[in-house]
């Protein structure tokens, strides 16, 4: 509307000008401005409030539907699409997605493990089947490579590791915290790429121990780990795309709160009803 846009600006430019330049008659406009405002529009206003809080909370990666869980969570009682048109009308956006980078090098990888998966990502119940990846985060200082395992019935995160080298002993150390968090958990898929790491034996030796199943997607389908693929996607898009790490250790710790502290606590995720990782599986734990 015109008239909100000249009081919006009317503290960085003269008002006559304003009224000039968009075309509306003087008395229109101070004729609107001591008008009382409706209880729509106060009621807009504390709610863009309560968004922009929010969105900031959000490290400002939600868009309207988590934004809306969140309010409704608070005992807000809105629609989406108001919340939606609000942000629209404020400049409240989401990140936007980016294309991730695939990292896998098969190239001597021996006798793989067939894909036991299928593209079939859901599971009935925690520690059905685990996936695993790997991706790199810039430094200045050069690559920090990070490995990941994550539970596909919650989609959290229950291990992870990182280093300066993609070696065996990345993926190892993931796979070795997942197993410490979940415990003793036998016959659970343990899907993953074909990648040297993978294949590699001391890591094929870990999965034995423990009596896991290994489970690797086809050559060159990395849609066969669509959902650990996913994860780094993600991950790249709400977070690494926007910093310039100067150290690696800085990188650690700032991937560590990503996990740790918001993803897996509070990310709400679509797949899951738009709830947090560690909210789904108190959900669901038996009582």
């Amino acid at each position: 509307m015109k008239y909100a846009f000249i009081k919006a600006h009317r503290h960085e430019y003269k008002t006559l000008r304003l009224i000039a330049t968009l075309e509306v008659s003087p008395s229109g406009f101070y004729g609107w401005l001591d008008r009382p405002e409706s209880n729509r529009v106060k009621s807009n206003r504390t709610l863009v409030s309560k968004i922009q809080l929010l969105h900031q909370a959000s490290r400002k990666i939600y868009g309207s539907p988590r934004i809306h869980k969140d309010l409704e969570a608070q005992g807000e009682k809105v629609s989406v699409n108001r919340v939606a048109r609000l942000m629209r009308a404020n400049n409240i956006q989401s990140k936007m997605a980016r294309r991730f980078v695939i990292t896998t090098d098969s190239k001597n990888t021996m006798r793989p493990a067939p894909d036991r998966l299928q593209r079939d990502f859901r599971t009935s119940r925690a520690n059905q089947a685990w996936v695993s990846d790997t991706t790199f985060i810039p430094t200045r200082q050069g690559w920090l490579y990070l490995a990941t395992v994550i539970d596909l019935y919650s989609r959290s995160v229950i291990g992870w590791s990182m280093g300066g080298k993609n070696n065996a002993e990345l993926v190892q150390d993931a796979l070795t915290m997942a197993i410490w968090r979940r415990g003793k958990r036998d016959q659970v898929i343990v899907h993953s790429d074909q990648g040297s790491t993978y294949a590699s034996g001391a890591y094929q030796q870990l999965l034995k121990e423990h009596r896991l199943i290994c489970s690797m997607s086809r050559k060159g389908e990395c849609l066969d780990n669509a959902v650990a693929e996913s994860f780094f996607g993600t991950l790249k898009t709400e977070l690494v795309d926007h910093e310039d790490y100067r150290t690696k250790a800085e990188a650690k710790q700032s991937l560590f709160e990503y996990i740790e502290v918001f993803y897996n606590q509070r990310r709400r995720h679509s797949y899951l009803g738009y709830v947090s990782p560690a909210e789904y599986e108190r959900r669901s734990a038996p009582l």
